[in-house]
């Protein structure tokens, strides 16, 4: 028998007995770097493969990060009807993006290999969130391969529980976080940041981010350990991507630079701008011969490229001068609107500068919650936000093939600031969709989504604990001279050409979620501060502007919004109610029109009915009370003819409770036989005048509720 390799490994004190094992050596070995990270059950196998060579004309890196948890790792099988695991999840495409986000700043700028980064969850334990330790475990696969990457990384969770900052906590714990993020760094700067908070200050915020980067420090030390325990890191592959002609630079630079410098200092719309800078690059290629055009084309336009972001940034750290003409610190014009769609339950338009989200909220029932079935995600949610971003939004022909990772990632930010201002359940019966549709885009939609998403709550009737905003901020800076500036409420290209993306939500009270991306190294802890700060003034201005729109929720919901009951019964009788088969439940829905679940919770059930209809609401609502109820002897009933028998009736008092109505009990009067006494269907109001403790049989009377004949009075003095 073969031994097993032997392997390399480097390990990390995590407290408490606990320790975080980086190893590789030993699985996926003819991938060009593979580690398993492991921490107790939890179990990550991340690799990496890199082709030798690049794409002709490809001037970016081609990466992709899959995240993948395999339902063996919690010891349960798929529930889809393939019994296997099938595409990925939001929450696993959230994953891919917080690693991505992570690494990719870190291969050199030159370097453009088809590169994929595989990260599987192998094993876990359901208490503890795998998410935090799958950006050390993509960065080692790429420290102990031979593919040219800056690094090392490390991505750690940190929470406040109970006042105290905690890195990587379990699940049950972060039940009392009131701040939960994932954070990602090098050895020396932060690059990613994301999460989500109960209204807490710029400095609570600053205060976690950098608690993160100490324990991101010990976890890159911890890859150079690996490295040094296979003897060194390997040697960086050979790679010559980028073809480069410096007169050609040198010329396009030359013949471009002060004309795209005056369209950049315009302050023209964007589509102006655009085609204004599209001409200048334009111009020259059409000066060329087919020859020159077909040698020079690429490398022209990737050299403009470069020209357009270096006047730009010139533009802002020399002048304080804008694309579109704004102060740094000043946002775009606003304008909103609620209750712009008359049947939706709630809606906004919030338009700020060439962005603009209408958003709508849609409220529904127990039935209407959103089933999560992944390893690490089980149950129902209540709360959906779905981001779409169509072609049209940015004038591009774009074909609807669902969302990308990109709608996922944002309208997962925007969900995450919204949702700390939900009321609780129990001022909240319902199910909440929330879909914001992009019908522009110049910067910054997901942040435009969390505003419209705020109106259309209140628009909706949902009593949010203020309204929320959201800024995006950007930042310009140069190594060499240190000069940096701060922008607020950024644009599409101030975005692309510049070095963060800094979204900042919250409410008046605080912060309620951020997402941070760093383009560049040595990112200074007075520029975070500065831009907190600045974001904090940007929200404000941005939500005194949609307070005037609406400043709270609606008093009551719309009049087409249905409407919920909820009756607590006991557990043993939910069975009543429901039926043998569900016959019960669905006959009074379809009797009553209504929409009706019940859910066990501890020794009850909560019965929820649903219905745009108030007296359909009530009618089902008398049913379940009459099904859930206690006869009780001496109360008098108004009762169906259910049946006609020789000595009596059977008469329902209550749904599904029948009492016979002896002919003895009918009237005072002797009845011989009870042809055309009633028929069946008849309402007849009825006495319970006893209850049989053995067998529960109810024995009904009528004439208990008739005046008593004189004759019969006599009789009874006698």
């Amino acid at each position: 028998m073969t031994n097993k390799p032997k392997g390399f490994r480097s390990s990390i004190d995590m407290g408490d007995g606990k320790s975080i094992e980086i190893e590789t050596g030993i699985l996926a070995k003819q991938a060009n770097g593979s580690v398993v990270v492991k921490f107790g059950d939890t179990m990550i196998l991340a690799t990496v493969v890199s082709n030798k060579e690049a794409k002709e004309n490809v001037d970016f890196l081609p990466l992709s990060v899959d995240y993948q948890e395999k339902f063996a790792s919690v010891g349960r099988i798929p529930g889809s009807f393939h019994r296997r695991e099938a595409r990925l999840t939001d929450y696993e495409i959230l994953v891919c993006r917080i690693v991505d986000r992570a690494i990719r700043p870190l291969f050199p700028d030159n370097y453009h290999a088809d590169t994929q980064v595989n990260l599987m969850l192998m094993s876990s334990d359901k208490n503890f969130p795998p998410d935090c330790l799958v950006g050390l475990a993509a960065s080692a696969a790429l420290m102990v391969s031979d593919i040219p990457f800056n690094g090392p990384i490390s991505e750690v969770r940190v929470a406040r529980i109970k006042g105290k900052l905690v890195i990587n906590p379990t699940e049950s714990d972060m039940l009392d976080a009131t701040l939960e993020m994932i954070v990602s760094g090098t050895e020396k700067d932060i690059n990613m940041v994301e999460g989500e908070f109960s209204e807490v200050s710029e400095a609570e915020l600053l205060e976690a981010v950098k608690f993160a980067h100490e324990a991101i420090k010990i976890q890159c030390k911890a890859q150079w350990d690996l490295c040094n325990a296979m003897g060194g890191r390997k040697a960086t592959r050979e790679y010559n991507h980028e073809k480069s002609d410096e007169a050609l630079k040198q010329k396009i630079w030359d013949l471009t630079y002060n004309r795209v410098y005056e369209v950049a200092k315009s302050g023209a719309p964007k589509p102006v701008r655009s085609e204004n800078f599209k001409a200048i690059i334009n111009e020259y290629l059409e000066s060329l011969t087919e020859e020159e055009l077909a040698a020079q084309s690429f490398l022209a336009k990737k050299y403009y490229h470069d020209v357009e972001k270096e006047a730009m940034r010139k533009m802002i750290l020399d002048e304080n001068i804008r694309l579109d003409g704004r102060k740094l610190d000043e946002v775009r014009p606003i304008w909103s609107e609620v209750g712009y769609l008359p049947a939706a339950h709630g809606s906004a338009v919030f338009s700020r500068g060439e962005t603009q989200s209408v958003t709508t909220v849609t409220l529904g029932g127990k039935l209407d919650e959103q089933l999560l079935d992944a390893p690490m995600l089980e149950g129902y949610s209540r709360l959906m936000l779905h981001y779409n971003f169509p072609g049209f939004s940015t004038g591009e022909v774009k074909p609807n093939r669902g969302p990308g990772r990109r709608e996922i990632g944002h309208g997962a930010l925007a969900l995450r600031g919204l949702k700390k201002a939900l009321p609780g359940a129990e001022d909240n019966p319902y199910v909440i969709r929330i879909v914001s549709d992009i019908l522009e885009s110049n910067g910054s939609s997901s942040m435009a989504t969390v505003c419209a998403g705020s109106l259309a709550l209140m628009d909706a009737g949902i009593k949010v604990k203020g309204g929320v905003s959201g800024v995006a901020m950007g930042l310009i800076s140069d190594e060499a001279t240190g000069k940096y500036s701060i922008l607020t409420d950024i644009l599409g290209d101030e975005d692309h050409l510049g070095d963060m993306d800094f979204k900042v939500v919250g409410t008046a009270t605080g912060i309620t979620a951020c997402q941070m991306d760093i383009k560049i190294n040595g990112l200074r802890w007075e520029m975070l501060e500065q831009a907190l700060e600045q974001a904090r003034k940007g929200r404000a201005h941005i939500l005194a502007e949609m307070n005037k729109t609406m400043d709270k929720a609606r008093e009551d919901y719309k009049p087409h919004t249905p409407r919920i009951e909820r009756i607590i019964i006991d557990k043993d009788q939910i069975g009543a109610v429901i039926g043998p088969g569900g016959k019960v439940i669905q006959g009074i829905q379809k009797d009553t029109g209504t929409t009706i679940s019940i859910t066990e919770v501890d020794n009850s059930g909560i019965v929820e009915i649903l219905s745009e209809n108030g007296d359909n609401m009530a009618h089902a609502m008398r049913i379940i009370k009459g099904i859930v109820s206690v006869p009780e002897v001496g109360e008098i009933y108004e009762g169906k003819v259910k049946s006609i028998v020789e000595f009596g009736a059977f008469v329902e008092i209550l749904p599904g409770k029948d009492g016979l109505l002896h002919i003895s009990e009918i009237d005072w009067k002797r009845i011989s036989k009870m042809d055309g006494i009633f028929k069946e269907g008849d309402i007849v109001k009825v006495k319970l005048v006893e209850v049989d403790k053995k067998t529960g049989k109810l024995r009904l009377s009528r004439k208990a509720l008739l005046p008593k004949p004189e004759h019969e009075e006599s009789k009874s003095h006698s």
